[in-house]
């Protein structure tokens, strides 16, 4: 095999629960799933070690290489494995910093394509490599539903849950995870934990008030770093759905509907001043992410 193409799928934070601190971390409790928005990576072998990594859309050359994930994901994965190198394209659509993922999804399906291409199984391997780029990168090696503890190092996976139709509203500006962090700390909010409450809702069948019950601890503070968070939740929570909330650090928010045709009713009502992706949960690991 000289060529291997992964799709790379984003993912949504339906909970984010801030329950505590971890080795001077904040430990989170959150349900993630991923949604059928995705990167496509594509990568081919070398033979000289080396590894090259090019990114095309959603601006994403203005990534510099030491803080590109998917480089370092590369790099990293050929150490380990002694692997002879790759050349690796990335086709991106997730939006950069909208709290879905992007950087981290890359870096998962880097790993998933090397692993392809190089005929490593060594999962324990491949996720302690992952857990090392970034707190999503070891939970979006295998997506699908989950509840995410700690950093997000610690993954559950969670089977039986309900296909998700989503509005997702992106602002133009992102938020920047860090400072979002430290303005939570700052403002000083606690909030009660959702997740285990949503998780139970979905158990007892009621997808209605599983949705109603999302949110997430880190929204006043992306929203006091950036107004638009406030005005994108609002937009779509004037859409009827059966809840809104706000993915990772923001700056993109989602609203949950029944089903597809109702996602498509109000996106066409949608008014925001915000790019508007309609989508759906899926599991990465049934053939076409379906």
């Amino acid at each position: 095999m000289d060529a291997v193409r992964v799709n790379a799928y984003a993912k949504v934070n339906l909970t984010l629960d801030i329950v505590g601190a971890e080795g001077g971390y904040h430990a989170l409790d959150s349900l993630v799933a991923t949604i059928a928005l995705h990167d496509r990576v594509v990568a081919r072998r070398r033979r000289d070690g080396r590894v090259a990594v090019r990114m095309y859309g959603m601006r994403s050359g203005r990534i510099p290489p030491e803080r590109n994930n998917a480089q370092l994901a590369a790099e990293r994965f050929c150490a380990h494995f002694s692997a002879g190198g790759a050349d690796i394209v990335v086709y991106k659509k997730i939006p950069i910093g909208g709290g879905l993922g992007g950087s981290s999804a890359d870096a998962a399906g880097v790993l998933k394509a090397l692993a392809a291409l190089y005929a490593v199984s060594d999962m324990a391997a491949l996720k302690s490599i992952a857990d090392g780029l970034g707190s999503d990168t070891g939970y979006l090696l295998t997506g699908g539903f989950a509840r995410m503890q700690g950093r997000g190092e610690r993954v559950t996976p969670l089977e039986g849950l309900p296909v998700l139709h989503l509005l997702i509203a992106c602002p133009r500006r992102g938020v920047s995870t860090p400072l979002c962090f430290r303005t939570y700390d700052e403002l000083g909010a606690n909030y009660p934990p959702r997740t285990e409450a949503v998780l139970g809702a979905f158990r007892a069948g009621d997808m209605a008030r599983a949705a109603a019950l999302m949110d997430n601890d880190l929204f006043g503070a992306a929203a006091h770093c950036n107004p638009d968070v406030a005005s994108a939740l609002a937009a779509l929570r004037e859409l009827s759905p059966l809840g809104a909330g706000m993915t990772g650090s923001g700056s993109a928010c989602f609203a949950v509907f029944g089903d597809a045709a109702r996602a498509a009713a109000a996106a066409k009502s949608f008014r925001g001043d915000f790019r508007l992706i309609q989508t759906r949960t899926v599991d990465p690991s049934v053939q076409g992410g379906q």
